[in-house]
């Protein structure tokens, strides 16, 4: 075992205390005892994830006013038709920081980090951003960035009602016709991991809606893998590529075979 020289000078810049520098073998059994805990972590989020989908849901009667590029939308609109919506709330209005040119630099990078939508779109969820700037800023702001989620302008006080008026926040709905309830909020560090598909599933109340979850009795789930898609792609009622059931099922049943010997 050795060590990087721990005390070189680094032009002023404190002195790193790296970790040791090991052979290829010790690298790989260090590598495995830190995958027991990451396991437990994985299972524990998956656990929690369950429980999220088993949290009781709030009515929500009253009724809120949007606007986005087409006029006036209600909370229903923002839907889209889907079952499931989610609202981030970001702050780009007078008064924030980078205002009129940019929105919030947290919000923002929030922003970047977002996947391409269609893939919650197709698992029935509408991912929705929601902001007190005028559509016209929103609509310039997009342009600029390259972002492509909805984008809608609060005109009344949703976001003091759910939380996010004086710090951004994720809000989660489901609909159920015209009845909509909300199911989950999650806002400060619990933001920092959102943008990911996956992410944003599993705080949702149907989660990700494959077979391997733990969800109640009832709730929608499709076969592994299977309705994975090119963003592009993506048909509504089409049935899984046959090649891509091939690919897959080859490679989850090469996977399970991993993980039965514990090699995963």
């Amino acid at each position: 075992m050795m060590t990087l020289a721990q005390n070189e000078p680094n032009n002023g810049q404190p002195v790193m205390q790296t970790p040791p520098v090991v052979s290829p073998q010790d690298w790989e059994a260090a590598r495995q005892q830190l995958l027991v805990k990451e396991k437990a972590h994985t299972r524990a989020r998956d656990a929690l994830a369950a429980e999220r989908r088993r949290m009781p849901w709030m009515e929500v009667s009253k009724t809120y006013a949007f606007e986005g590029p087409g006029g006036k939308l209600s909370l229903v609109d923002l839907f889209q038709g889907r079952r499931q919506l989610i609202v981030y709330r970001a702050f780009f209005e007078p008064g924030v920081f980078g205002w009129p040119d940019h929105a919030c630099r947290g919000c923002s990078m929030v922003a970047d980090q977002v996947a391409h939508v269609a893939h919650l779109n197709a698992r029935d969820t509408t991912l929705v951003f929601a902001s007190r700037a005028p559509q016209a800023d929103i609509i310039r702001l997009k342009q600029r960035m390259g972002w492509i989620m909805p984008w809608v302008t609060i005109t009344d006080s949703f976001d003091a009602d759910f939380g996010v008026d004086e710090w951004h926040g994720t809000n989660v709905f489901y609909r159920d016709g015209t009845r909509i309830f909300r199911t989950y909020f999650v806002k400060s560090r619990g933001d920092e991991q959102m943008g990911g598909t996956w992410n944003y599933l599993d705080i949702t109340p149907l989660g990700r809606q494959e077979v391997w979850e733990d969800s109640p009795k009832g709730y929608p789930q499709t076969p592994t893998y299977k309705w994975w898609n090119w963003h592009d792609s993506y048909t509504e009622g089409a049935a899984p590529d046959k090649k891509w059931v091939e690919i897959s099922d080859a490679g989850e049943k090469a996977f399970r075979q991993e993980a039965a010997e514990g090699r995963d």
